[in-house]
C-alpha cells in the first residue's frame, strides 16, 4: 500500500490518496464505513501509532493551516444547577432510523436534529487538503485513522442548537456499531434494549479492554516485583485515576472500588455508621429510595436504634422540600437520597438537599446509580460526604462499583473488611492499617471489571455526557409524547425535571402480559416493582412497566415500541 501512495520522495502522494479513498468508499453502502473503527484502547502498546509522526509529535501538529483539529475538545452546555442539566431542544420530532434504514440515512418523514448529513468523504478531503502543507521533516506513514480518529466518527459537522450553543451532531446510527449485542436477534426481531436503568450493554471498546487484560495484563496487583503485576497494577490504578477524573474528585485516594452501589452504602453503613450513629439518632431517607438505599438503613436502625424519616413526593413524583425542611433537626445525622429515581426518572434536587443537611450537621451520601450515565457529576460542586454508582450502569461490567468519600472522612472511618492488602503491619496482637483507599479494598478486588470501568469511563468521555444528555433528553421527549397518545396507558412520574425512564400501566393488562407482549416482538423493558416498593405504592401500584432510554436508542425504536403497545387493545375490567 505504501508504494501506491508514495511518491519517490517517500512524501504521501494526493491524487494516489483521493484515488484509494474513492475506491474505499465507493465499495460501502451509503458512505459510510461498515463497522466501527479501531479503538485507541484495546493495545496499549499500539496507542500512539496512528497520532504520532515520526519524531513522536502528535498529528494534530503536523495538520495546519486549512486542516481540522479533530482533536479538539468539545464545547461544554451551561450548566446552570451542577449537574449538566443541559438546554433541551424545542423539537422533539424525528427518528434515528434503525429499522428498514441504512447507517446515516433518514426517514422521510421525521428528521432527528442531531444528524446533520456531511458526507464521509468531505471530510476526508478536508483533511487530505492539509498534505499540500507537509514538509521533508514532517514524513511519516500515513493512516487515515490519525486523520479520521473516534471525534470525527462519532460527530458529523457543528450543529447550531435552538438555545443558541454550538454542539457536535450526533451520529447515533454510527455509534449503535460499536454495540455488538444489538445486532442480536429476539423471537426473529431486531432487539430493541429499552430496560437501560436495569443494566446498560457494553461497546466492544470495554468488552476487547476485558479480553486484552486477561491476555496480557492478568495478575494481582500491588505485591509483587514481576512485570505483569506492574501492568495490571497499573491498568487498575489508572482506571482509579479516570473515575476520580470523571466525577471531579479531589484526590484518587477518594475513589474506593467496591461491587456495585448495593455494597458502597453497606459500606457506609457497616463502618462509618457503625463507628459513630448513636441510639435515638435520626436518618433521613426520600420516598424515591431504591432498596438498596433503604435496607442496609433499617438494618442498622434496628440494631443501634435510631428513627428514619422519610421526605415525601407530590403527585408528578417530585420532592416536597418543604416537608425536608420540617424533618431536618439536631437529631439528623445522616441524609440518604438518590440523585434519579430508577422507577420515575425523577432528578431530585440535589445541590439543595446536601446544603440544607449539612446547615443541619448531619453528613449526606448520594445515589448517583441511575445519574451517572445521564448527567454530569461534579462531587466537589455537589460537596456530598460520599457519592456511589455501579460499573453496569454506565456501560461497564456487572461486579464493580464506585464508592466515593472525601479522603479526611475516610480515613477517620473504621474498616468495613479485614485482610490483606489493606494492612501495613500484623501480629498476633494488632494490625496498623493503610489509608484509604487501600483501608476498604481488603483481598484480591476486582481488577480486570475495574479496568473495564475504565475503559466504559473513557468511551463516555469520548461522546460527552452533555451531548448524551441534551440527545436523551430529545428521545425522552419524544417518547413521552408518543406513550401520552395511547388510549388506556398512565405514565406514573411527571415531574418536571426527569431522564430516561417512562414507567406506565396499561389498562386491562398486568404489567407481566404487557412485557411479554413486548418481548415477543424483540423489545426487552422492566416489569415488576423495580427494588422500589415504596414510591409505587405512594401511586398505588405495586408494579409498572418501565421502558429507560441510553444514547445508543433511536425514534424509530420508540415508534416501534409505542406501535406494539397500541396494538394491545385496552380491556375494560
Amino acid at each position: 500500500m505504501s508504494d501506491a501512495i508514495n511518491n519517490p520522495t517517500g512524501l504521501p502522494d494526493v491524487r494516489a490518496l483521493e484515488k484509494l479513498a474513492n475506491e474505499l468508499f465507493s465499495a460501502l453502502p451509503g458512505g459510510y464505513l461498515s463497522g466501527p473503527v479501531p479503538s485507541e484502547e484495546i493495545l496499549p502498546q499500539h496507542h500512539d501509532i496512528a497520532q504520532r509522526n515520526s519524531n513522536g509529535l502528535p498529528s494534530s501538529a503536523i495538520y495546519q493551516g486549512n486542516a481540522v483539529d479533530l482533536s479538539a475538545p468539545q464545547t461544554s452546555l451551561p450548566d446552570s444547577n451542577g449537574l449538566g442539566l443541559g438546554h433541551i431542544p424545542a423539537s422533539t420530532s424525528g427518528s434515528g432510523g434503525v429499522s428498514g434504514l441504512q447507517p446515516g440515512s433518514k426517514s422521510p418523514a421525521l428528521a432527528l436534529p442531531y444528524e446533520s448529513e456531511q458526507p464521509f468523504e468531505q471530510q476526508l478531503k478536508q483533511a487530505l487538503a492539509s498534505v499540500n502543507i507537509y514538509s521533508p521533516s514532517a514524513q511519516f506513514p500515513f493512516t487515515p485513522s490519525g486523520i479520521l480518529n473516534e471525534h470525527a466518527y462519532y460527530f458529523a459537522s457543528e450543529n447550531q442548537f435552538s438555545n443558541g450553543t454550538t454542539q457536535p451532531a450526533f451520529q447515533v446510527n454510527l455509534l449503535r456499531n460499536d454495540f455488538p449485542i444489538l445486532s442480536e436477534q429476539v423471537n426473529g426481531k431486531s432487539l430493541i434494549w429499552l430496560d437501560n436503568a436495569a443494566t446498560t450493554q457494553k461497546p466492544r471498546q470495554v468488552i476487547e479492554r476485558l479480553s486484552y487484560f486477561y491476555q496480557h495484563e492478568n495478575s494481582n496487583i500491588h505485591r509483587a516485583a514481576h512485570e505483569l503485576a506492574a501492568r495490571s497494577t497499573d491498568a487498575y490504578e489508572g482506571a482509579r485515576q479516570k473515575v476520580q477524573n470523571f466525577i471531579n474528585a479531589r484526590s484518587a485516594n477518594e475513589i474506593i472500588f467496591v461491587r456495585g452501589t448495593t455494597e458502597a452504602i453497606n459500606l457506609v453503613a457497616g463502618s462509618w455508621g457503625e463507628q459513630y450513629l448513636q441510639q435515638d439518632d435520626e436518618i433521613i431517607l426520600t420516598h424515591l429510595e431504591h432498596h438498596a438505599n433503604i435496607v442496609p438503613w433499617q438494618l442498622l436502625a434496628q440494631k443501634k436504634g435510631l428513627k428514619i424519616r422519610v421526605i415525601p413526593v407530590d403527585e408528578d413524583g417530585q420532592l416536597l422540600l418543604e416537608e425536608y425542611a420540617r424533618l431536618l433537626n439536631p437529631k439528623t445525622k445522616l441524609v440518604a437520597f438518590t440523585l434519579v429515581s430508577n422507577a420515575l426518572g425523577t432528578i431530585t434536587a440535589a445541590k439543595t438537599i446536601v446544603d440544607m443537611a449539612h446547615a443541619a450537621g448531619a453528613k449526606v451520601l448520594a445515589d448517583g446509580a441511575q445519574s451517572v450515565s445521564h448527567i454530569r457529576t461534579d462531587v466537589q460542586l455537589l460537596d456530598a460526604d460520599w457519592f456511589v454508582f455501579s460499573g453496569h450502569k454506565i456501560f461497564g461490567p456487572t461486579g464493580i462499583g464506585v464508592l466515593y468519600g472525601k479522603e479526611a472522612l475516610l480515613n477517620s472511618t473504621q474498616p468495613y473488611h479485614g485482610g490483606g492488602n489493606m494492612i501495613k503491619d500484623v501480629t498476633f496482637e494488632s494490625t496498623q492499617f493503610h489509608p484509604a483507599p487501600s483501608l476498604f479494598e481488603a483481598g484480591t478486588g476486582n481488577i480486570a471489571d475495574a479496568v473495564g470501568l475504565g475503559a466504559a469511563i473513557d468511551y463516555v468521555q469520548k461522546i460527552g455526557i452533555d451531548n448524551i444528555y441534551e440527545y436523551e433528553h430529545f428521545l425522552l421527549n419524544y417518547a413521552t409524547k408518543k406513550l401520552e397518545q395511547i388510549p388506556g396507558l398512565r405514565l406514573i412520574g411527571t415531574a418536571a425535571e426527569k431522564t430516561s425512564v417512562l414507567s406506565f400501566v396499561l389498562q386491562g393488562y398486568t404489567t407481566t402480559e404487557v412485557g411479554e407482549a413486548l418481548s415477543r416482538e424483540g423489545i426487552a423493558v422492566r416489569s415488576g416493582h423495580h427494588c422500589a416498593q415504596p414510591i409505587l405504592r405512594r401511586f398505588g401500584l405495586e408494579s409498572t412497566v418501565r421502558p429507560s432510554l441510553a444514547f445508543y436508542n433511536t425514534c424509530s425504536e420508540i415508534d416501534t415500541l409505542a406501535h406494539v403497545i397500541t396494538s394491545l387493545q385496552p380491556r375494560i375490567k
